[in-house]
């Protein structure tokens, strides 16, 4: 009985120990040693942080979102009052309507001074014909050439006041424009495709202007923030290839490429004379995640993870098995 049960056992441990390596075998990648012309270093998932603010002063009548929402490029997030704002709108295009009319009555005041300029010159031109036959006096020729030079005036100053006209119709216009788009900025509409990440005031709360209603995560620029001393910062190049492996997913690798290296060193030490101190210079690396994958997986993306971050310094090192996945695999293999 007690060899069953020794045995028993020890079928048990055989079966457990084959199970844990096979699991082993088939989740777990090692971790071998990096391969000449790559360099890793820690880091951590960040993406770029936009507030959206009111423009003018105004009390805030609703916010349409919260915290965590993802959000879309143009959507409507929240909206102020601006029924002050649209009745000074209504008032400015009813004072271009009553331009327009101003225009329109000078024009047809043009149309009748050209008339009377017409006549004028037409009964001018009769008493100069009729004062050289002796039919009329100097003083009718006289009469006729003074009404001329009337009905002339007149017909400047109705064409000045066309373009007064004109003037007043662009001032009221201007306004008017001023005004609605003042009334546009009373919606405020996301400016990035990313996620909420701070919901910063409440319906009701009265806002100056450039207050904050939201902070938002930019989700089309994600990436990974390295610090590297200079003897790898100074030969890495830009758009080098890249790979991030979290701490939450420690055997799938993500695909990124350098999208900016620091021009100043970061801990540098005040006098820098021994090659040692040199060694302690760090440059400040970005690397990015490409925008089409984060938009694939968008809903699982989140700033603040934690993990490694490699980068290629030879263009032609190859990446070791484990950094591999089916992320960084060309479409279609």
């Amino acid at each position: 009985m007690r060899a069953l049960k020794i045995l028993a056992l020890l079928i048990l441990v055989a079966a457990v120990g084959g199970g844990g390596y096979w699991a082993y075998r088939t989740y777990y990648k090692p971790k071998a040693a990096l391969p000449p012309g790559i360099i890793g270093s820690n880091g951590r998932i960040e993406a770029n942080e936009t507030d959206l603010s009111a423009k003018f002063a105004g009390r805030l009548v609703e916010v349409l979102v919260q915290e965590g929402d993802m959000v879309k490029t143009g959507d409507v997030v929240a909206r102020i009052d601006t029924a002050d704002l649209e009745a000074a709108l209504r008032a400015a295009e009813a004072n271009v309507r009553q331009a327009e009319k101003a225009e329109a009555e000078a024009n047809a005041q043009i149309t009748l001074r050209k008339s009377e300029l017409t006549l004028a010159d037409q009964e001018l031109d009769r008493a100069v014909a009729l004062i050289a036959k002796g039919n009329v006096t100097q003083q009718r020729v006289d009469q006729n050439r003074n009404q001329r030079r009337t009905a002339a005036a007149a017909l400047e100053a109705a064409r000045s006041r066309v373009d007064a006209s004109r003037e007043a119709i662009s001032a009221a216009r201007a306004e008017a424009d001023r005004l609605r788009a003042q009334v546009g900025d009373g919606v405020l509409k996301s400016p990035v495709s990313g996620r909420v990440l701070y919901r910063l005031a409440e319906p009701g709360e009265v806002l100056a202007g450039g207050g904050k209603v939201l902070t938002l995560l930019d989700l089309s620029s994600v990436y990974m923030t390295l610090f590297l001393p200079t003897t790898e910062a100074g030969i890495l190049a830009m758009g080098a290839e890249g790979r991030i492996v979290l701490d939450a997913l420690p055997n799938r690798a993500i695909p990124a490429n350098v999208s900016f290296i620091s021009a100043r060193a970061q801990f540098t030490p005040r006098q820098v004379e021994t090659k040692s101190e040199r060694d302690r210079m760090m440059y400040r690396i970005k690397i990015r995640v490409p925008e089409a994958l984060v938009q694939q997986y968008l809903e699982y993306v989140k700033t603040g993870l934690t993990g490694m971050g490699y980068v290629k310094l030879d263009p032609k090192a190859a990446w070791p098995e484990w950094l591999q996945s089916d992320l960084t695999k060309p479409a279609g293999s």
